[in-house]
């Protein structure tokens, strides 16, 4: 009897075993582990992340808010300078001759802040101040090129602001050209992602700076003040740090794993250390659950189809301009890409780019981004002779459908 009691009490336990785990893999959710939702503590209040290549957002919060952005300020500073260096209207060779506008003892708003330490009369290269701006993230150095760029500042900031608008930076106005606080001067965490983009896609010998670690003017050694190009753990080449009293602590930056980059932005941080943590957690996030893919190459074949009346019998379609997509690696299994033409029947002639359709990227049969579909290859008319039995093809086509 009481060896009957034991085995009803250990059958109990196992049912009440097997009960419990099947909750617990519901509520788990075993598919869901890399679920790329759940993002980690990041104690600033506005963030973003986005993928470089894909221009996807990742994780947010409040990236619209406007906020001050202290040295932040300098990226577009140094998109400006980038820009008339590609233009050729500067050379990085180019002498400057230091006003005492951008001499720290004659101009107070200088005093305290950083500096590459010019001086008044100072001969110095285009190339010396543009690295003076990117790495010790000079104030000095962006009067000193403002004003030969552009004749005087506030000719400069104008150039800052009709710039932003062309990059579509909805929550950005600048005032100054080096970032000290000054009312009315706002920008947001998208916004500096934007711009960092900007930067990289647009100018990469400019951007190519951003990962010196240090340089020396004058026989004085100035280190990138963004630290974590010295972190082995993640691989940072940019992009630009911020501090002021009322800015808080911030960080743009961009790092590389494989294929895919990263750029994120965190603002108004309690401290640099948390600033550069929240950073670094973000970052490694994103590549941890995310994947960018290219599965679209520009004027690659993804489909050929018959085409009416031409000089060849089919049309290779695809797209313009690569096609990136970011996917959390747990989704990768639902990716396809599926198409549709605009027309049932494409009929000569068709010009090289036109378009015909679209792409749809989908994840199972929910589309995600669309494309427009493309002509690869121009289609002329064919001969008389084959325009005369092709619409004989034609009107039999259509009378038996």
């Amino acid at each position: 009897m009481i060896i009957y009691l034991l085995q009803i009490k250990k059958l109990i336990f196992y049912i009440i075993f097997i009960l419990f785990y099947i909750n617990y893999c519901n509520a788990f959710d075993l598919n869901n582990i890399s679920n790329p939702t759940v993002v980690p503590k990041i104690h600033a209040n506005t963030y973003i992340l986005i993928d470089f290549h894909s221009n996807k957002v990742l994780a947010e919060m409040n990236a619209d808010v406007q906020h001050y952005p202290a040295s932040l300020v300098k990226i577009m500073t140094s998109y400006i300078i980038g820009q008339a260096i590609e233009s050729g209207r500067i050379s990085t060779e180019d002498i400057v001759l230091i006003e005492e506008e951008a001499w720290a003892i004659h101009n107070p708003i200088l005093k305290g802040s950083s500096l590459m330490f010019l001086k008044h009369g100072d001969l110095v290269s285009v190339d010396q101040l543009n690295k003076g701006i990117i790495l010790q993230s000079g104030n000095d150095a962006c009067i000193a090129i403002a004003n030969y760029i552009a004749g005087n500042q506030n000719i400069f900031v104008n150039m800052m602001n009709e710039y932003a608008k062309v990059l579509n930076l909805k929550n950005t106005f600048f005032k100054n050209v080096h970032g000290l606080d000054s009312p009315g001067q706002f920008s947001s965490a998208r916004d500096m992602a934007l711009l960092g983009r900007a930067l990289i896609k647009d100018l990469p010998n400019q951007y190519a700076i951003y990962k010196e670690k240090e340089f020396t003017y004058n026989r004085i050694r100035q280190i990138n003040r963004n630290r974590l190009l010295w972190d082995n753990n993640i691989n940072v080449d940019g992009i630009k740090t911020g501090h002021t009293n009322l800015s808080g602590y911030n960080l743009v930056a961009s790092a590389t794993k494989e294929e895919m980059r990263l750029i994120s932005v965190i603002l108004g941080s309690s401290s640099l250390k948390e600033c550069e943590n929240d950073t670094k957690n973000l970052l490694k996030w994103g590549f941890r659950s995310f994947k960018t893919l290219m599965p679209i190459e520009s004027d690659k074949e993804i489909t050929s189809q018959p085409v009416w009346f031409g000089d060849v019998k089919k049309v290779k379609l695809g797209s313009d301009k690569n096609i990136h997509f970011t996917i959390p690696y747990y989704r990768i299994k639902d990716f396809n890409i599926q198409f549709s033409l605009e027309e049932k029947k494409l009929c000569a002639p068709l010009k090289k780019y036109q378009k015909v359709g679209i792409i749809s990227l989908c994840l199972n049969e929910e589309v995600i981004e669309k494309y427009p579909l493309v002509v690869l290859n121009e289609i002329k008319f064919g001969s008389f002779m084959s325009r005369f039995l092709d619409y004989i093809l034609y009107f039999l086509y259509n009378w038996l459908n």
